[in-house]
């Protein structure tokens, strides 16, 4: 299965990738030169990820995925919780690392291997780990021509080199050693189900639209993910992958696109027309949408930042207040526990601070309260 290119109409989708990319442009240089630019991108994550999950079917409240993040959590994470975690995570992982990464082949590995079971193996046959679940090691038992000192001492070298391996994995340093798709449930995944060859068309799409405008070629490589179905269990990663793409060719140099909000406000129906020209120009207005979404945000960020820093004149120096300004703008909501710990002080200090700011109650309980800005 191929992606056809050759069906695309130039004429029909010109105007409309100028004004996504006019649209986008604008968003970028405003937030390049911002004074809330950190937290901008910090919430741009958050809502992004939340509205990745939705356009899946499923529904994570923003607040849950805010407390989730900050290990915070009210109750127990649901599956589609964790997912939005995991959008997260990779959302920041993109950002961090250099414009085309992502797209690379080790940045392409290293993402899948965010969407499937991640087993590193050493060179010991005694001993094994799974990331992200607790590694177990057998019995330790004397060899032939040692003694039980050295034995005991060989099998504490190996676990030492596992735990390095698995904190490299785990820490986005290095890619799992174990090919992907090997030791997969049959009844979460289809056996016949080849993502390595689904990769290859995908990239040979990206290959082929090389001279074609960047925003086109951004929206095109969308829906070739979402025509091949690359990844079984991992249809949000062509989302990013597209935004990181503008990122990487200069349409969106400071940040990385929130592509799954704009998505939202195009009926799913557009979306998934036969006709790819209809398909297109479904994602070209969800870039216009999410780039216009960015702007209003910002631009209520901006106003809540400097009604906020009114209550700043007459402090002293070492006031924690500055420091909650920032932290309310880069989170949705923010709990007594979220305070205390990223401010440095008791929980009761920040029930203090944060009725000095006179932030907006969410919550309205006494025993868990959390905050955020109008």
């Amino acid at each position: 299965m191929r992606y056809d290119i050759s069906k695309l109409s130039t004429k029909v989708l010109l105007s409309p990738v100028v004004a996504a990319t006019a649209a986008l442009v604008r968003l970028d240089e405003r937030v390049a030169r911002s004074s809330i630019k950190e937290g901008w991108i910090a919430r741009a994550h958050f809502g992004d990820a939340v509205a990745s999950v939705w356009l899946d079917g499923e529904l994570v409240l923003l607040e849950d995925l805010v407390l989730h993040d900050a290990a915070a959590d009210v109750r127990t994470p649901t599956h589609e919780l964790t997912i939005a975690r995991e959008v997260l995570r990779t959302r920041r992982k993109i950002a961090e690392q250099p414009p085309g990464w992502a797209l690379s082949s080790e940045g392409l590995a290293m993402l899948r291997g965010g969407t499937t079971p991640r087993y590193v193996a050493t060179a010991s046959t005694d001993l094994s780990v799974c990331i992200d679940a607790t590694s177990t090691a057998g019995p330790i038992t004397a060899r032939e021509g040692g003694s039980n000192f050295d034995v005991l001492e060989k099998e504490l070298a190996d676990m030492d080199a596992v735990l390095a391996r698995s904190a490299e994995v785990l820490s986005g340093v290095a890619a799992p050693k174990v090919p992907l798709g090997s030791d997969r449930s049959p009844l979460v995944y289809e056996p016949d189900w080849n993502e390595d060859e689904r990769l290859e068309e995908w990239r040979a799409t990206l290959v082929e639209t090389e001279q074609m405008p960047p925003l086109l070629r951004a929206v095109i490589l969308l829906d070739a993910w979402d025509a091949l179905v690359v990844l079984e269990h991992g249809r949000w990663l062509g989302r990013l992958l597209a935004a990181s793409l503008l990122r990487e060719v200069g349409i969106a140099t400071c940040h990385l696109p929130a592509l799954n909000v704009g998505l939202k406000s195009v009926a799913r129906d557009r979306r998934t027309r036969p006709d790819p020209n209809s398909r297109i120009l479904a994602l070209l207005e969800a870039i216009c949408a999410a780039a216009d979404t960015g702007l209003r945000e910002h631009d209520r960020l901006l106003l809540a930042r400097q009604q906020l820093q009114h209550r700043l004149h007459g402090r002293r120096q070492n006031s924690k207040l500055p420091q909650l300004i920032e932290l309310v703008l880069a989170r949705p909501m923010v709990s007594s526990g979220m305070i205390a710990g990223e401010l440095g002080v008791t929980p009761q200090g920040a029930l203090k601070i944060a009725r000095e700011l006179n932030l907006r109650e969410l919550t309205g309980r006494g025993r868990f309260r959390a905050w955020g800005i109008v």
